[in-house]
C-alpha cells in the first residue's frame, strides 16, 4: 500500500521532486555545520581573504640610545688598495678596531659567544672570540661628539689586492666600537657595535658600502640594525651612485646572495602620509619596513601601500601623547 502510495505520488505530484531535495539540503547543512560550526571552512575562503582579515599586531617598542655612530665618507673612491675613509659619531669616548680579513665563520661565531659565554665589550673580547682569525688589526681612539674621519689601509708589505671569488670566507672589514671608559657601560643599553663594510678589490668590484651593523646589549643580546625607508627631503645624498653604477651593483649582489627585495629602493620623499597627504608619517609596516603612513590611515591598512605586501606587524616612531614638534605653536 505504502509502495502504491509512492509510485502515485511521484508519478502525479511535481512536489515529491521539491521534498526530496530540500531532505537532502538539510541533511548536507546539517552536517557541515555540525562539524565546521557556524565559522565558514577555510578550504572554502579565498586565500587573499583570510590573510587581508588577519589582525596586524602593534608592536610595544622601547626607545634606545645608541652611542655609537659610523658611516663611510667617499665610499666611490674606497678600495682595498687605497684604503677607506670612515667617520665616526659618538657619545662617548670611544675605540675604533679595525679588522681587516676577518673570517666570515668565526666573526658569527664570535657573536654567538656574546648570547652563550661572555660580553664583547672591549676589543680584547672580540680578539679572544675571533682566535686571531684575521689578516691585520689597527685601532683608533675616538673623542665624543667629535664627528672624526679615520683614514684605514692594509700595509702594503700584506700584498693583498682581493679576497678571492664568492662566496667568500673573509670580510674584507670589520669594525668595532666600544666604550674607553668602563663606567660609560652602565649607562647605556648598548656596549658595542660591530659593523661589517665591503670594500671593493680586483675580482669583485661591488661598491663601497656597510652590509651590516650590530648592536650588542649587555644582557647577552645583539640585533641587526635596520634601515627604515623614508626620506625627509628630496635631496640626493652625497656620494650616491649613477644608475649605470646601480644597476651593475644590483647584479653583483644577486650573484653574491646579498641582494633585497623590491622594497629596499628608495622612495620618493615625503613627511606626509601617503594616503591622505595630510598627517604627519609615525607608523612603521614590518617586513617591508616601510613608514609611510599616519595615525588615522594606519588602522585601515592590512597591505602596505607602497609594495602592497601584507603587514604583519607595525610599531609607531612616537607616541601620540609626544607633541608634535613641526606643527607651529598657537600664538
Amino acid at each position: 500500500m505504502a509502495a502504491l502510495f509512492l509510485v502515485t505520488l511521484y508519478e502525479y505530484s511535481p512536489h515529491f521532486y521539491i521534498a526530496v531535495v530540500f531532505t537532502c539540503f538539510i541533511v548536507t547543512a546539517g552536517l557541515v555545520l555540525g562539524w565546521f560550526g557556524w565559522d565558514v571552512p577555510v578550504i572554502l575562503r579565498n586565500s587573499e581573504e583570510t590573510q587581508f582579515n588577519a589582525r596586524v599586531f602593534k608592536k610595544q617598542m622601547r626607545q634606545v640610545k645608541n652611542p655609537f655612530g659610523l658611516e663611510i665618507s667617499n665610499p666611490s673612491s674606497a678600495s682595498i688598495t687605497t684604503g677607506i675613509t670612515l667617520t665616526t659619531d659618538c657619545l662617548e669616548d670611544s675605540l675604533l678596531t679595525c679588522y681587516w680579513g676577518c673570517s666570515v665563520q668565526k666573526l658569527y661565531e664570535a657573536l654567538q659567544k656574546h648570547i652563550y659565554c661572555f660580553q664583547i665589550s672591549t676589543p680584547q673580547a672580540l680578539e679572544d672570540a675571533l682566535y686571531s682569525e684575521y689578516l691585520y688589526q689597527e685601532q683608533y681612539f675616538i673623542k665624543k661628539d667629535s664627528k672624526e674621519e679615520i683614514y684605514c689601509q692594509l700595509p702594503k708589505d700584506t700584498k693583498i689586492e682581493d679576497f678571492g671569488a664568492v662566496p667568500r670566507s673573509r670580510y674584507p672589514l670589520v669594525a668595532l666600537l666600544t666604550f674607553a671608559d668602563e663606567d660609560d657601560r652602565e649607562i647605556y643599553d648598548i656596549i658595542s657595535m660591530v659593523s661589517i663594510i665591503h670594500i671593493p678589490d680586483k675580482t669583485y668590484k661591488l661598491s663601497c658600502r656597510i652590509l651590516h651593523q650590530y648592536l650588542l646589549l649587555p644582557q647577552g643580546q645583539f640585533y641587526d640594525l635596520k634601515q627604515l625607508f623614508m626620506s625627509a627631503n628630496n635631496s640626493t645624498p652625497p656620494g650616491s651612485s649613477s644608475p649605470e653604477e646601480d644597476s651593475a651593483d644590483h647584479s653583483l649582489l644577486e650573484k653574491a646572495g646579498l641582494s633585497g627585495s623590491a622594497a629596499d629602493a628608495p622612495e620618493e620623499s615625503s613627511k606626509d602620509c601617503v594616503v591622505c597627504q595630510n598627517g604627519a608619517v609615525n607608523w612603521v609596516l614590518l617586513p617591508c619596513r616601510h613608514t609611510c603612513l599616519c595615525d588615522g590611515c594606519v588602522r585601515h591598512f592590512q597591505r602596505c601601500p607602497m609594495c602592497r605586501q601584507f603587514v604583519q606587524e607595525s610599531f609607531a616612531l612616537r607616541s601620540r601623547k609626544e607633541p608634535d614638534k613641526d606643527k607651529p605653536k598657537p600664538l
